[in-house]
């Protein structure tokens, strides 16, 4: 076991892959020599040669393209978009030509790609590099979509990708790539290695897809949240006092369904909080599901909390993500109900 940043850990789940499986490859814009613009894939193409790990054209469309032909005969490519921002180019061929194979083709080829994006803000990029599309690919049957909140999750959860036969859109929260952030004031300011889900096993592990991990156990209200929002749940349950069960989805299709079941029924109330805008975001997919599994059991109506309905705010960053203290409302006004 050792003590990792989430950007170590990615970068170890792909060398665990590419040690064990000659089939997996992989490319994207400036991922080869220079090792990617977050240096997940340093020292790849030293170590497995540019035919394994590949810089590609400035062109998402060929990259996923190329991923999506490249899985239908055999090979396991993890490809990168360099921003999740940058994916729409790509997004016919995830959507019409990878998630569709298994089914169009009656399984005769499946599809076994990862398409690593980089998600979220919070390193002053602006609009173009910045957003939260998640949505966008849980709506589409056929897709798996991951969101990693620490390194030993992003390790396990990424070779589980890597290893699982369909499509799989893993989604890293680049606010967490180098330290889990302080939610208190949403400004990163502890290293992982000094935080225990930093601690990331040696060698290959999987994180199943489809479990979710309960962060905080309590009694008085359910969280459901994912990624980055992971901390600022922490951190308001702190502030505010109020007894919250906090559990990290970690993969939102397949969604473990059960896990939030079983706590919305002990709660009787749930508050939802993601970073990505509130209409059609996948907080309302969950505020559906928890209605109509648990609508006996609800003390109060279903909150959520999330990024404003606004293009990305560059000059208000940091108002426009849901923090503690707007967190921290939602939890006692569903309290006082």
């Amino acid at each position: 076991m050792a003590r990792r940043t989430m950007i170590e850990a990615i970068r170890d789940a792909m060398d665990v892959m590419m040690a064990r499986d000659d089939n997996v490859v992989v490319f994207g814009e400036d991922v080869g020599y220079f090792g990617g613009v977050f240096r997940a894939t340093q020292g790849l193409q030293a170590k497995y040669g540019k035919s394994r790990c590949f810089d590609a054209p400035i062109s998402e469309l060929g990259i996923v393209g190329a991923a999506v032909g490249m899985a239908a005969y055999g090979l396991r490519p993890c490809v990168e978009i360099q921003f999740a921002d940058y994916m729409y180019p790509g997004y016919d061929q995830i959507v019409s030509e990878a998630a569709r194979l298994r089914y169009r083709s009656n399984g005769d080829f499946t599809c076994p790609l990862v398409v690593r994006m980089p998600t979220g803000g919070g390193i002053s990029g602006g609009q173009t590099h910045s957003q939260s599309p998640e949505a966008l690919f849980t709506h589409v049957a056929g897709l798996k979509t991951v969101v990693p909140s620490s390194p030993r999750d992003a390790k396990g959860l990424l070779i589980a990708a890597i290893e699982d036969p369909d499509p799989v859109i893993f989604l890293e929260p680049k606010r967490l790539y180098n330290g889990p952030f302080d939610g208190h004031h949403d400004r990163p300011v502890t290293p992982w290695s000094k935080h225990e889900l930093g601690e990331v096993l040696d060698g290959h592990y999987i994180v199943p897809l489809g479990q979710a991990a309960i962060r905080r156990a309590g009694s008085a209200v359910t969280v459901l949240a994912y990624g980055t929002m992971v901390y600022v749940a922490l951190a308001a349950a702190e502030e505010t006092g109020v007894d919250a069960e906090i559990i990290d989805l970690r993969t939102l299709v397949p969604l473990d369904l059960d896990t939030i079941t079983a706590s919305v029924r002990k709660t009787g109330r749930c508050v939802i909080v993601h970073e990505a805008t509130l209409t059609s975001g996948f907080g309302g997919e969950l505020s559906a599901l928890v209605q109509e599994t648990c609508f006996h059991h609800l003390e109060a109506p279903i909150q959520r909390v999330a990024g404003w309905d606004t293009p990305y705010p560059h000059a208000q960053e940091w108002d426009y993500f849901p923090g503690p203290a707007r967190l921290g409302r939602a939890l006692l006004e569903t309290m006082e109900q």
